[in-house]
């Protein structure tokens, strides 16, 4: 595996969804990348360390590298799951993060941009949700998270390791088929036919950013000598009820809703304020009708085969 004499940048979650449009926007720009996942990156051409984050053996084999930086994607992010499974989110989410922050530490890498989210703060009783909010998750994965963004912390004061920490909303995009994510089994339905099922009453509201937007926050971390936590989203939230009008619109499909109890643990809305974002040079480009669209065309293409 031979890469350019410039030190790479380890993605690791680099298979997945948004790891894979990382990626391609780093190779872009002509940036060495190596890839830690579970699975090879489809691109053959992308050096892959096939492991798990809480192996310290594969974590090793991709600090082997001697990256100048570490974007940590790879994590357990489904809310339903983590309540499930709380012990098997713990030791992707916290000991992969506590065993790459250690790996980066004994290996000189200068930069760590974590993917968080939102969820570490748990209800904010109508108000909007910034950089100082109190961490009050309400389910493991957003404990969890929370917990990574601490070490995080800790790795900084200790060790002098550049960490930033960046907070996603709801993303979305080309490439998201194989999430269980709202938006996608909203789409899903539309192309089957078949009616969506909304949690409650539907008038619980997230902020939707498309994927682009999400690299572009990213990469503003990275290059941009950040630290500490940055809130990402478009400012703007949407109620589910709402989601489904709107995409109807968007796609010239008619959606189909059914009501069903609603999960433990569910933030009933979540309302960002990006202003250090902005601040800092980020601006969401993608309005929710256009990325709805792209997100469509690219499903019904998965779903028609070669």
């Amino acid at each position: 595996m031979d890469l350019s004499t410039e030190a790479p940048v380890v993605v690791t979650g680099g298979a997945g969804f948004i790891g894979s449009v990382l990626i391609a926007s780093l190779r872009a720009d002509g940036v060495p990348v190596v890839s830690l996942d579970l699975v090879p990156h489809p691109d053959p051409e992308v050096v892959s360390v096939v492991g798990d984050v809480a192996d310290p053996v594969a974590v090793g084999e991709a600090l082997a590298f001697r990256p100048r930086a570490i974007l940590h994607l790879a994590a357990r992010t489904s809310v339903l799951r983590s309540i499930e499974d709380p012990v098997g989110v713990y030791r992707t989410n916290v000991e992969g993060t506590q065993h790459l922050l250690e790996a980066a530490r004994t290996a000189g890498t200068g930069a760590f941009v974590l993917v968080s989210t939102n969820a570490v703060v748990g209800q904010v009783q109508g108000g909007t949700i910034d950089e100082g909010s109190p961490l009050r998750p309400l389910t493991p994965y957003g404990a969890t998270k929370a917990a990574a963004e601490m070490l995080c912390s800790a790795y900084a004061a200790s060790y002098g390791l550049r960490a930033a920490t960046v907070r996603l909303t709801n993303v979305y995009g080309p490439g998201m088929g194989a999430k269980d994510t709202f938006v996608i089994r909203l789409l899903r339905a539309a192309a089957r036919g078949t009616p969506v099922q909304i949690y409650g009453d539907g008038l619980q509201s997230r902020d939707y950013i498309y994927v682009d937007d999400v690299i572009a926050g990213i990469r503003l971390a990275l290059d941009g000598g950040l630290i500490g936590p940055l809130v990402l989203g478009t400012g703007t939230s949407t109620s589910v009820i709402d989601l489904c009008r709107l995409a109807a619109d968007a796609i010239g499909v008619p959606i189909a809703t059914t009501h069903v109890p609603g999960p433990e643990g569910e933030m009933r809305a979540v309302r960002v304020d990006i202003s250090r974002a902005r601040a800092a040079g980020f601006e969401p480009e993608v309005a929710l009708p256009e990325g709805l669209v792209r997100t469509w065309e690219a499903l019904r293409k998965d779903l028609a085969g070669p």
